[in-house]
């Protein structure tokens, strides 16, 4: 079969099910496993927004960071090219993905008896479903099963392992400028690893908040986890956070309690990822724990100094 990912989740997802050599077509954003580069991208950044700060790309797409214009540009002659069986994309996200109407219309123009499938997860139960979906439509229905098996017996470890804990109040922020509450999956993923979201919408869209919010919450622990940004990126935009004010006086900032994660690759891409997403927050909320999950690297998260 050839597949063609128009999500890096997607991607994630296919991978995990050891099809890496079904995979004729990526986005230009997929960057895992490491080699996946060799498969040709058929998207292409249509902002530069590496480039660009928070407060410029919110701008550039119309004032949302989950709706208004695509970061994503489709390069119909390389989909063309690539000849997909079959094409996973999404309608949850048009700024985060390559939109389905697009998507479609593309396939109809050259043509294509491929099959186009949307995945539509809110939750970390349907990020599962959806590696089971894909199993299926793959004929690799076995190895989907041991994933999400694997998947389900680590949750249910952290779920045990954190009964008895108190609970830190938790922020996550999904993008610094201005300030989005982390949403759907995400709160699930605090409860999991042992914490209270306050802000976030669970199993709804990421949504805005004033700053104002954020004070008021007065979280224990905040967790920087801006879409699409790595660690190094998410650090040096540090200052749209630290210059607020009342900043030093959250309850987070006074305890040292501010971590900035891989958002990609474990909190904003809905692929099975997200499990060790969760394994992160574990290691970043409860660290006297030992013995549950290997703890966060360098990479995966870490404390943020404040200047």
């Amino acid at each position: 079969m050839r597949i063609v990912s128009l999500l890096p989740s997607a991607t994630d997802i296919v991978c995990s099910l050891g099809l890496r050599d079904q995979l004729v077509g990526r986005t230009h954003e997929c960057d895992w496993p490491p080699g996946i580069e060799e498969v040709p991208a058929v998207t292409s950044d249509a902002l530069a927004t590496h480039e660009m700060t928070s407060a410029d790309i919110h701008a550039a797409i119309g004032g949302a960071v989950h709706s208004g214009s695509s970061i994503y540009g489709l390069d119909d002659d390389a989909l063309e090219r690539a000849k997909p069986d079959l094409i996973i994309t999404q309608e949850l996200c048009e700024v985060c993905a390559v939109s389905y109407e697009e998507v479609t219309q593309a396939a109809r123009l050259m043509n294509a008896d491929a099959k186009i499938v949307s995945l539509e997860p809110h939750s970390v139960a349907d990020i599962l479903e959806h590696v089971l979906l894909v199993g299926r439509l793959t004929n690799c229905e076995a190895e989907a099963e041991r994933v999400v098996a694997d998947a389900r017996d680590r949750i249910g470890r952290l779920r045990d392992a954190v009964a008895a804990l108190r609970r830190p109040r938790v922020v996550c922020v999904e993008w610094l400028d201005p300030i989005f509450a982390a949403g759907h999956w995400v709160p699930e993923q605090v409860e999991i690893a042992g914490g209270e979201e306050l802000l976030g919408p669970r199993g709804k869209p990421s949504h805005q908040v004033d700053w104002k919010s954020v004070v008021d919450a007065a979280p224990d622990v905040v967790v920087l986890m801006p879409c699409g940004m790595p660690i190094d990126r998410t650090l040096s935009e540090l200052d749209t956070m630290t210059s607020r004010p009342g900043w030093g006086d959250l309850p987070a900032v006074r305890n040292d309690r501010v971590y900035v994660v891989d958002a990609s690759s474990y909190f904003n891409r809905p692929g099975p990822r997200v499990v060790r997403g969760a394994e992160i927050l574990f290691g970043l909320f409860h660290p006297a724990v030992d013995g549950m999950a290997d703890p966060p690297t360098h990479d995966e998260g870490r404390r943020v100094t404040s200047p």
